[in-house]
Parts: C-alpha cells; structure tokens; sequence
C-alpha cells in the first residue's frame, strides 16, 4: 500500500481533545494536499473525527476552520498553481474559500467508534490509560478486515504493552506529538523490536510531510520528554519541601518557580510548566512509569495532597491557565497555594522578601525569548552559568544543584537505554520544552 493510499481512510480517536483536535487538523491538511495532486484527483479521501462528545466535535469543526484559514493564507502562491484548472477562482479569498472547504469536506465527525473499522489507519489519542488503550485497539482491530497500523500519541505507556496486549502483531507505534501539535514542531517516534519495518517508513514520511522534528526513543515508559520532566519535576518538589523547613509553602514554591525560570533561563517555571501539563496528569505518567522503574520511585506527597484538595491546574477549552500551585490573572501567576489554608497567598505579601533572599542573577543574565536566538550559546551560558557557581545566593546555589540534576536526569536517559545520545535528549528539551539549551552540556558538570 502507497503512502497516498493509506491516508485514503483515516481515523482520529479522540478527535475533540486537546491533542487530537491538533492531530486531526494536520492529518486533514495533510491529506487535502494530497487529493489535490492530479494523479490524486479522483481518489476519495475520508478523515474520521471520532469523539465521544456531541459539544467538543461541534467545537472541534470551528477550530480547525479558523486554523486551516490562517495556513491557507500563509500559502496563497502554492493554492493558486494547484487551484489553476479552476476558472471560476479568481481572487485569493475564492482559493482559500475553497480551501477551507476540501479540508473540512473531507472530515466526517462521529460519536461512533464503527468508522474505524474501515480505516487503513488510526490514530489514538485518548486518555493515558493502558488498559483503555488496548481495549480500544483490540476492539477496532478485530472488527477491522484491513489490518489497520495504528499510531497512539502516548506519552508515557510503552508501546509494546498495548502491541501484546490487544495482540496487534507490530501494527502500532508511538507518534508522540508535543502540545499543541499545530504549532510544536517536535514529535518522540517509539518503535519495538515488533514494530513493522515500513510502518516506520510510513512515520517518518508522515512526519516528513507535517515538517516534524522526529526524535526516536526507545520503548521505556515515559521516553524522552516525560522521562525528563518526571523526574525535573520531582527535583522542584523536592526542593521545595527543603526550602519549607524556613519558608511557608507558598514562598517556596515562588523561590523554586522564580530561581528554574530566570537562573535557569527557562520559558517558564516549574511549577508553572507542571500547572500547564496539570497536576492530575503528572500524577497519572507517574503511576503509569513507575511499575518499570526498578531503582527510583516516582512519587510525590505534595502531589498526591493537591490532588486531594482538588487542585489539579490544566487548561480551559479556551486554552486559558487554569490556577494549580499558582493562580494566574491574565496568563500570569500572582500568588501560590497553600495547602494548610487551602487559599491563594498574593506574590504581593512575600515577594520582596523572597526576592531579596533569592538574591539578583548573576552576571551576563539574559532573558530567555532573545537567549533562544543567541548564535554563541555556548560563550554567554558558559559565563553567565561560571559565574553563578561561584556566588552564595540562595538562588545562585538553588539553581546549580537543578542544573546539575538536570544534568544528571539526562545522562541517565542515555544510560538507561531511553535515548540513543545526548543530541536526542537535547533535542527534545531544546524543541519539545523550548528550553534555551539541553540539559546534557558543560555548564553543570
């Protein structure tokens, strides 16, 4: 089977979710391209939105209207050599006009998981759940005569458990899309010793045509990217239960989410990127790695009591910050969480203090949006991080240890058979988590 002609039925489980409302508009885009090539021009092409929820397929069609609108845009020049043999498109607005229709002509919502099983491929992107997973395959598998490859954008449940487990035969691998898909560039390709050979072929034209960056990763549960924030995370919660012993909790998580994010040159902080993720959903990857971590245990109490207390951070459908360890006021945090009072704390009330034991940053501090573009990465981090290892601050001090563990995380990625080397490990952090360097370098050792 051709590349075109495996992409002639496709389906999407969990089309209307965060992850695969994005899979669905790029695989839609994709395969629009596709029938819109002369020797594709009879061929019919069928994407399959499946979602249980009537509300967020209707939603899901307005999101990826609006989307597909901005990419036809970008791509007038291109539209107009493919629209050519159309002599009733004249003005631009008419191309994208019609456009927009072959895309969203193409997609068939539906609430029924039937529709898969005419698909010659399948993508799933439901909830992180393992035995959900394979129930799910299983059941489109045997109800399927076509032999389907499926692509699970898990981030965190080895694919070899979901293969032997809905007895697949190396149909399945995992195509972990970063979020959101429509804009990250990175997607993590796990494959098994199982895994078809021209599945893989499949991928990476796939990603390919999406302008991916594909990193492989081995078949260990959380891979790279989780393998990393797991356990990145963990060391921020870990420090903060240090710091409590002389700060009250709100002040220590602003001290660890102020030191990873400026001295650290991050996007944001970590407590910010976990509240982002969400709460639940960290505690849910590491529940689902933890059975396969023979030497470390992923666990955290802080997490655990946040869940109880029914903080659990994550997004609104509208994309807005939901508040976790911090609460946010027009994208941005203003106060943290203390799990004794069960209220807010506002920065207001401690940040001067905090600020003023945290210490200023060391020379050579940049901030991250022009530190991303910097050419000479390595002669302005290697100063600025020189510099800091030679202070006392309390944040000059906070900030080595995590860069150093950090270190440390990723040189065991590679140790423990995750990752194939430290370009993989730092290509992830680098396009995944849009960190300023990776993590593996000469800064931290």
């Amino acid at each position: 089977m051709t590349y075109e002609e495996r992409l002639q039925n496709v389906t999407v489980l969990g089309a209307a979710g965060k992850m695969g409302s994005g899979i669905l508009l790029l695989t839609a885009v994709e395969m629009t391209n596709l029938s819109l090539m002369p020797e594709n021009k009879r061929k019919t092409f069928v994407l399959n939105a499946m979602d249980l929820s009537d509300e967020g397929l209707h939603g899901l069609m307005k999101y990826v209207k609006s989307q597909v609108l901005k990419i036809a845009e970008k791509q007038t020049v291109w539209l107009r050599s493919v629209y050519a043999d159309r002599e009733d498109l004249i003005e631009n607005g008419e191309i994208i006009e019609q456009y927009i229709f072959d895309v969203l002509n193409m997609i068939r919502p539906t609430t029924a998981m039937e529709v898969a099983y005419r698909s010659h491929l399948v993508f799933e992107a439901v909830s992180e759940n393992p035995d959900l997973k394979v129930k799910i395959l299983s059941q489109i598998d045997s109800n399927n005569p076509n032999k389907p490859w499926f692509f699970t954008n898990t981030s965190s449940v080895p694919i070899n458990l979901i293969d032997e487990g809905a007895k697949l035969g190396g149909r399945v691998l995992g195509f972990h899309f970063y979020n959101p898909p429509a804009i990250q560039k990175l997607v993590e390709l796990i494959t098994t010793s199982s895994t078809l050979p021209e599945m893989k072929e499949f991928a990476l034209a796939y990603a390919n045509g999406l302008k991916k960056v594909v990193v492989p990763s081995n078949d260990i549960a959380g891979f790279i990217g989780n393998g990393h924030f797991m356990r990145d995370g963990l060391h921020g919660l870990s420090e903060v239960k240090n710091l409590s012993v002389k700060y009250t909790f709100p002040e220590a998580v602003y001290i660890m989410n102020k030191v990873s994010q400026d001295f650290l040159v991050r996007p944001m902080g970590i407590f910010q990127l976990i509240d982002y993720v969400g709460i639940d959903v960290m505690q849910f990857i590491m529940k689902v790695m933890n059975p396969y971590m023979e030497n470390e245990n992923l666990h955290s109490d802080i997490i655990d009591q946040f869940i109880e207390l029914g903080v659990k951070g994550g997004q609104m459908s509208s994309g807005a910050q939901k508040d976790g360890f911090l609460k946010y006021e027009k994208g941005r945090p203003v106060a943290a969480f203390d799990p004794n009072t069960e209220e807010y704390v506002s920065f207001e009330t401690f940040a001067e203090k905090c600020d003023s034991q945290i210490g200023a940053l060391p020379e050579g501090a940049i901030p991250w949006k022009k530190a991303v573009r910097l050419k000479n990465k390595e002669e302005v981090f290697g100063k600025f991080f020189g510099h800091m290892k030679s202070l006392d601050s309390l944040g000059a001090q906070l900030a080595a240890k995590y860069g150093a563990r950090s270190h440390d995380i990723g040189t065991t990625l590679i140790n423990d058979g995750v990752a194939a080397n430290k370009e993989d490990v730092n290509t992830v952090m680098l396009t995944g988590f849009f960190h300023a360097y990776g993590p593996i370098n000469d800064f931290f050792n």
